[in-house]
């Protein structure tokens, strides 16, 4: 279930039409938030209890404008008049999603969706984005604004750096609809659809048999906190999440792949999370970890561990779920904090990393070649923690 967003004017109607006509369920908030609220319904009578007969017309319709002055301003009557509308939103979204194909892609358009902290809920957020000044001239001329009501409007909601922090994909429209539209059409084909299919069928979406060397991406901590919370949200906000694996040291080139570790009291409670993690888009995986946390974890996971990892091909994650304390989530980040903390084994291994990752990049090759470093540098982390007095 995707998650779609956007400021106004920014051109989020316009990706809306084109993924419905490529086949996508849409389900629109702002559609159900009218719907559930319309003359005769249980959510209006409620409004009307608490805030009055003075929010409605003559003809017994919600006066939006009126409710809008009632609450504006006053936070513990806005969070009322929440409390009645989006328990009804969210039960009558759940029902048209359930209602859908089992193949269908279902599209979530929810204009407040970053304002509303919802971004956990889906298994892809995409927001829709234009130049401030771009949304100002649409909506100077597609809806008769002013200016200054243009900028009032843009500035009440989300800014673009929070729509961005909680956005898997950013879909730019200041071009023409004619761009748009191609970006839409390359997101359908190359992650939508074969994102659920995985999701269907319960499959990993496997990264391919090289290891593809990149230089360091500075957005990869922010990448593991978005898909961190997702996590959160399908198993619980107390379990302890950690990035571990190359991505997680700052510094050094990786494949484009994220190494999360989730660390369980128990292997029951490890295998309880398994249906909730692949409906959350992590599938279990058959395949044995060949990255470096995995790597570091051969051995002696024994009975303190299982493996997910991502259906998404747009975002590939190997996830490990472990017991807290077992020797493989223990050793997992003594390794990536002794990379962190000692610049010249840093420099080694980076070192090192290109040479295997030139000489060959198939995975099972590479993965053999980095096992003599692993082997030498567990002594050099565990003096380094004894060193420094380093715990897990």
């Amino acid at each position: 279930m995707m998650g779609l967003t956007g400021g106004i004017g920014a051109g989020k109607s316009a990706v809306t039409t084109r993924l419905a006509s490529l086949g996508a369920i849409v389900i629109d908030a702002d559609r159900i938030a009218r719907e559930v609220v319309a003359p005769g319904t249980d959510g209006l009578n409620e409004i009307v209890a608490t805030f009055g007969e003075r929010v409605l017309h003559d003809d017994g319709s919600l006066d939006r404008p009126a409710l809008g002055e009632v609450v504006f301003g006053d936070e513990a009557a806005r969070r009322r008049l929440e409390g009645i509308i989006h328990p009804r939103v969210r039960a009558r979204t759940a029902q048209l999603a359930g209602e859908a194909a089992p193949d269908a892609v279902v599209v979530n358009d929810v204009p407040l969706l970053v304002e509303a902290g919802l971004a956990p809920t889906y298994h892809l957020v995409v927001v829709v984005s234009a130049a401030e000044r771009t949304r100002v001239e649409r909506l100077r001329h597609s809806r008769g604004m002013t200016e200054e009501q243009a900028y009032q409007r843009i500035q009440a909601q989300a800014s673009d750096e929070q729509r961005r922090e909680a956005a898997d994909v950013v879909l730019e429209n200041n071009s023409d609809l004619a761009a748009l539209h191609a970006a839409v059409d390359r997101l359908w084909q190359d992650r939508l659809v074969p994102y659920e299919r995985n999701l269907r069928q319960r499959r990993p979406a496997w990264p391919g048999p090289l290891v593809l060397l990149r230089e360091p991406d500075p957005s990869w901590p922010a990448q593991f906190t978005r898909i961190a919370a997702r996590i959160r949200h399908a198993v619980g906000a107390d379990v302890r999440i950690d990035h571990v694996g190359l991505t997680a040291v700052p510094g050094l080139p990786a494949e484009d792949l994220l190494d999360i570790q989730v660390g369980v009291a128990g292997m029951a409670e490890a295998d309880a999370f398994t249906d909730r993690l692949a409906a959350a888009g992590f599938p279990p995986s058959l395949s044995p970890g060949w990255n470096l946390s995995g790597l570091a974890g051969q051995g002696a996971t024994g009975g303190t561990e299982r493996q997910h990892a991502s259906a998404d091909p747009g975002r590939p994650v190997n996830l490990y779920v472990r017991v807290i304390g077992s020797p493989a989530w223990r050793s997992a980040l003594l390794i990536r904090d002794h990379l962190r903390a000692d610049e010249r084994e840093r420099a080694g291994f980076t070192a090192l990393h290109r040479t295997l990752v030139g000489e060959s990049p198939d995975r099972d090759v590479y993965a053999e070649g980095l096992r003599p470093w692993l082997e030498t540098e567990y002594p050099r982390a565990e003096q380094w923690a004894t060193a420094t007095g380093w715990h897990a």
